[in-house]
Formats: structure tokens, sequence, C-alpha cells
């Protein structure tokens, strides 16, 4: 009954499964569906689900659709559908030939329609959107009938036709469900099932002018693909009741089991869409790729590789409550993925000369270095050695205090990989006083970064020649948000008002080593020392690198917290 599986443990979603599974429902099927509308792109929480959906199929050998649920014309575009596809298969999962949309059943969905109205169970309403809303009452108050709840099935029938053909303008009428106006769920207050919009839509063109609402889709797509578990997130569990009202009264093909599960919150960052929207209209962030938002593309162009959100996935596991996910684990399986398979490479981000005296003027030497230590078969590299080098800048402090082992003057420290060096003098700007050149010795004895005298020293540093160096532009991205909860309320206070100032540092001028002048836009790779890089996509070009930080070595905000 199983195979592939891909799950660290067993949740109350695939214990419903097995069972049924055992029980032999659905004739031993399990089916299961990955639904997005096409109205934006997917995010961090959208992983989630989908790595549910397609993840508990490939464990217990079923089958998992991807399915556009394109009902509302008037907020879907193509391009949000190719984005879509693009971020499922990236994230390692596909639908093969299980490709449908809900425009697919528009005609369908019409006869169901059709049906409830035929049964007596649904009727055309003339009353306007803000009317619906002041007859449905509260919580604590029933709803009042609409006075055209009782008409007559041919009078509904005629008018539903009606609506389709075109004859009156948006939002004149609505088709509602008959169920209860005072029903405990506010929503099992006589629903609205279809609605006009005279909007041309994406796929059917201007074939349509009645459009079905999402409770109405959802459920009967599912039926008609044979659907065998609805999965699907919290906000939905009130929806249930109509989910299974409108299976049980029309002719289904079959009637799925909807579960809920508790959707992904995540510290530092929002998952709404609204307010993701707002982000890029604003022009707070730049587009829907950011790598400072979390869309899947976002997290695509700043390096996270897809294996490494599948894992945090995996980790968070499954809860029927919601709750809130420090951002520091997803960073942590960042690390965890790029560790084991991302070479290493030495880059200067702020770029500090140093000019060793005592080494020949035009000698050059090959110095090996090692690929990746967690990785024995990485092999491998040779990195060329000069007279002039660059060092980062915060390694070197002219009046260093007791706990700093960097460069300082008369000091000594190891170049990695390379030779042992001494700082000798340092050159300031004459105008501002900033150090602008170190000149050191070095000992040509300890080459490969080991002196045979057995002498040691407390640091070491990285590094470039200055000869041999490429320029590149490195963009240092952080968290959005310097509030762990930017949703959290507070008086005169919004989302916006917690956006960190520093969420990017863009370097002009970093020096990088030469071995990365031809990388293509899917390199990735550790600088020593600085953290996990990769090659922006987007505005990366031949001969004009641009590298984005995709996390750093370690949690710093953590950090940040204990000095607190």
């Amino acid at each position: 009954m199983k195979e592939n599986k891909t799950t660290s443990g067993a949740n109350f979603i695939t214990t419903i499964i097995e069972a049924d599974l055992q029980a032999n429902k659905n004739n031993g099927r399990l089916a299961t569906r990955f639904p997005p509308e096409p109205n934006g792109y997917l995010h961090i929480g959208h992983a989630k689900s989908i790595c549910l959906n397609f993840g508990v199929t490939k464990t217990y050998n079923g089958t998992c659709n991807l399915r556009f649920d394109d009902t509302n014309p008037t907020k879907e575009d193509v391009e949000y559908v190719d984005s879509i596809m693009e971020d499922v298969r990236w994230l390692g999962f596909d639908w093969d030939d299980r490709l449908h949309y809900a425009s697919d059943y528009f005609e369908q969905l019409h006869d169901f329609a059709v049906q409830l109205i035929q049964s007596g169970d649904a009727y055309v309403d003339d009353l306007n959107a803000g009317e619906i809303r002041d007859h449905r009452g509260t919580l604590t108050e029933p709803g009042k009938n609409s006075p055209w709840r009782d008409r007559s099935v041919e009078e509904n029938l005629d008018l539903f036709q009606r609506m389709r053909k075109g004859e009156f303008e948006d939002g004149k009428r609505v088709l509602r469900a008959k169920i209860d106006m005072t029903h405990p769920n506010l929503i099992m207050r006589d629903p609205t099932l279809y609605r006009i919009r005279k909007t041309h839509h994406h796929r059917t063109g201007d074939d349509w002018c009645i459009y079905p609402m999402y409770d109405f889709t959802h459920c009967l797509s599912d039926s008609i693909e044979g659907i065998t578990h609805s999965l699907c997130t919290l906000e939905f569990e009130n929806n249930r009741p109509l989910y299974d009202w409108v299976l049980d009264h029309v002719n289904a093909p079959c009637h799925p089991r909807q579960i809920e599960f508790a959707r992904l919150n995540l510290s530092y960052t929002v998952l709404s869409k609204r307010k993701l929207i707002q982000l890029v209209d604003d022009g707070i962030v730049d587009g829907w790729d950011d790598p400072r938002i979390p869309t899947l593309c976002g997290l695509r162009r700043r390096g996270y590789p897809p294996e490494a959100i599948r894992n945090f996935c995996d980790r968070i596991g499954l809860a029927k409550r919601d709750s809130v996910v420090d951002v520091a684990l997803l960073e942590y399986s960042v690390r965890e993925t790029l560790n084991k398979k991302a070479p290493r490479v030495m880059g200067v981000l702020r770029p500090l000369k140093v000019v060793i005296e005592n080494y020949p003027e035009n000698q050059v030497d090959e110095l090996d270095a090692i690929n990746n230590p967690e990785d024995p078969a990485a092999g491998t590299r040779k990195v060329p050695f000069s007279r002039e080098i660059y060092i980062e800048r915060d390694d070197f402090m002219e009046n260093p205090p007791k706990k700093f082992f960097r460069l300082g003057p008369g000091r000594e420290v190891r170049l990695r990989y390379a030779f042992f060096i001494t700082c000798t003098d340092i050159i300031k700007d004459e105008k501002t006083g900033e150090v602008i050149e170190l000149r050191c010795t070095y000992d040509p004895a300890t080459r490969g970064g080991d002196a045979p005298d057995g002498r040691k020293v407390k640091a070491t540093l990285h590094w470039v020649s200055a000869t041999h160096a490429i320029n590149a532009q490195v963009r240092l991205y952080d968290r959005l948000f310097s509030k762990a909860n930017p949703d959290e309320k507070e008086e005169g206070k919004t989302y916006k008002d917690f956006i960190n100032p520093n969420a990017l540092e863009i370097l002009d001028n970093c020096r990088l080593e030469p071995c990365l002048a031809n990388v293509g836009p899917d390199y990735f790779c550790q600088f020593e020392r600085l953290g996990y890089f990769c090659v922006d996509a987007k505005d990366s070009k031949p001969g004009a690198l641009v590298f984005n930080r995709t996390v750093t070595l370690r949690d710093a905000w953590a950090k940040m917290k204990k000095k607190k």
C-alpha cells in the first residue's frame, strides 16, 4: 500500500488516510488536489499545502491534481497560472496529465445549479450585496428570509437562464442556496452560489457572464475529479457543512471528505495576499520576486533550495490549531541543505587593500583550496596569491580591543590556504584619516597555513588576490520586518511601521575569486565566513555579476535577542 514514504512521522491526516485505505474506502484509491486561485503568486504558506497534497499521494501511491479555481475573472491572469505551475514544478512535484481548471466544468456546474433549482433548494434573489448582508443576521441574531425566497421553481429557472444570457447587469440578481436563515453557522444562511460578472475570462472568453462562487465550485470540482480527500486549511472548517450540503443535494459523482489543517504562520513575515499586494503596489519591495518577501519566486531568487523548503514543511508537521513557526527554523533548513552541497569560495565584500612588501612583485602562487569539507568528492581548486591582496575591512582594527583577534598593528594572522602575515604599517587618507591600505610581511615557510615551528595564531582571514579578483555587486538580504509579529495590533501603527530598514544592503565593487567569473544564474556557494550566496537570476549579467545573500552562516537574530 505504501511506497516512497516522504514524511518523518504519522499525523492526524495520514492516520485518517491509512484507516480509509485499510477499510477499502473509495475502492482503495487516494486522490488529492492542490487548488490555487490564479489571482496572485504562491508563497511559503502554499508550499505547506503543496507538500502535503502531493506528498501524501507519493507516500501512499495515490494521485494529486493541479486545479486552478478560475471562477473570478476580474482578478485572474495567465501570468499567475504560469507562475503557479513553475513554482509547483520547482518544489519538485508534478501533476502528470492531471491539470484541470474549474472553468473546465462551467457547463456541469451550471447543470448542478439547475438541479438545485428544480428540487427547490436554490432560488434567484433580487437583493443586492448590501441587502443580503443585512438580512444575514449575526452570531446572536437569526437572519431574515429574502422576499424573493419563495419564488416558484419555474420562475427561478427562467430567471437563472436569463442571467446566463446576460439580460441583467452585474449585481442585479444572484442565485442562492435555500438552506436556513436561522442556522447557527452564518455560512449556511442561504449562501450565494452564482453571481453576474460581465467580464472576459482568460480561458472561456465571453462565453459566460455568470460565475459560480468558490464554495459551490470547489466541492463539485472535487467530486467531478474523483478526489477522495479534500485537504484544506482551517479557515475552511466553517465551510465544511456547505461543502457537504451541496454534494448531498445534487447528483454528484462522489462525496470527497474534507479535512482541515492549520495554515502556516511565520514570524517576521506576512503571508496575507492582500498585504503582499500592498507591499508590491506601494513600491516597498521590488516586485513579486523580491527576495525579501516569502513568495516562492522570491525565495527561489534569493537562493532557497526547493529541498530545504520541503524539509522545512516536513519538520513543522501538521496540526489542528494555528500557531506561529519561527522563521529561524526555515533558515536552519536552508543552511542545513546548502552546507552539504554548496561549494566554498572566498569573497571580500568590503575590501581593504594589503600590500605584502617582502613578496616578489611578479610572483603568483597557485594554492590548493578545499571546495567543500562536507563533500570529499568535491575536490580542490587552485587559488592565485600575489603581492597585493584584499581582506575584509572588518578584519582590521588600528586599536583592537582585548577580544579582537584579527589583524592589527604588529599582529600576525593566517590567510586561509595561504601564509601567515604580519601588519607592519598603515596607510591613511590624508583628508579623512580613513585607513586605505595596509603594509604587511609574510612568512614563506607557512605556505598552506601552518607554521613549521609550531607557532599559533588566533585568527584565519579570507582574502582574494587583487590582481586576479573579479568585481561584483552583492546584495545582503535580511528579514523584511523587525518585529516577530508585524500583524500584532499596536495603537496607531500597521504592519508597514515595522519594515526593517536594513532588510537590504547593496554593496558595489566587492572582490571575488576569479573562479566565479563565468558562473550562471543557477550558481550558489558559500562565501567563507560570510554566508551562503547565489547569483541573482534577474539582474546578473556576464561581466556584471550580482550575488544575493541567501542566508547567514549563523542565526544572527538569535544572538541579538540574547544580548537584549
